[in-house]
Formats: C-alpha cells, sequence, structure tokens
C-alpha cells in the first residue's frame, strides 16, 4: 500500500529557512531507516510557494487562471513529502509518528494519505 507522508509547511519553510544541522541529521538518519527498512519509494522537498504558481478553474469551461506566488495560507501549503510502500495504514502511522519534527521549532505538521 502506498502512503504518502505530506510535510506541511511553515512560515520558516515558506521563508526558504533551511532547518538546522541537527534536524537535518536526524531526517537524513530517519530516511535512512525507511530505505533500509525497504519502505522508502521517494522523499523530496519543495521550494517555497514563492517559486510556484497555482491554476484555478472556477468557471466550468472557460479558461483556467494563474496566480504566481506566495500563497499566505502556509498551513495549507505543502513544503514535501516522503512516499513509502507498506503493508497498512497502521504501518504508515507508525512511520509517520517516528519522523522527527520536520519543521523544528515546533511548527511541524505531518499529513498521512493513501495513494490510489
Amino acid at each position: 500500500m502506498l502512503f504518502m507522508l505530506i510535510v506541511k509547511a511553515s512560515r520558516n519553510s515558506e521563508a526558504g529557512n533551511l532547518p538546522s544541522p541537527e534536524l537535518m541529521e536526524a531526517m537524513t538518519k530517519y530516511n535512512e531507516e525507511l530505505v533500509e527498512a525497504g519502505v522508502r519509494v521517494m522523499a523530496k522537498g519543495l521550494h517555497p510557494s514563492s517559486n510556484g504558481l497555482r491554476i484555478s478553474f472556477p468557471n466550468p469551461g472557460e479558461k483556467p487562471v494563474v496566480t504566481e506566488g506566495p500563497f499566505t495560507e502556509s498551513n495549507d501549503l505543502v513544503a514535501g513529502f516522503i512516499l513509502i510502500d507498506v503493508k497498512s495504514r497502521e504501518e504508515a502511522i507508525e512511520w509517520a509518528m517516528r519522523m522527527p519534527d520536520p519543521q523544528g521549532y515546533g511548527e511541524g505538521q505531518i499529513e498521512v494519505r493513501q495513494v490510489f
């Protein structure tokens, strides 16, 4: 079963602030554990929303609307993700619970979603 561990953005990630060396080391160790267990499919971080854009479809049948970043609602944004292949939802939750605070500063938030 594929699950995506979605790392939510924070003020710090949106500002482009890199994690502390200690957090980088903890995340590296966590990713190594995922690889050693054979469950990690992919893990990537994303640039801040100031480098992104949104395409919305407000009116059916009309042209989409493009909005350039940055976007102000950082709690609705994604800073990165880890895709894992595990046997159950419970195992996905166990792996998510082992992840260090991905933002540091007490701002970290992880969303766990199953992939179709």
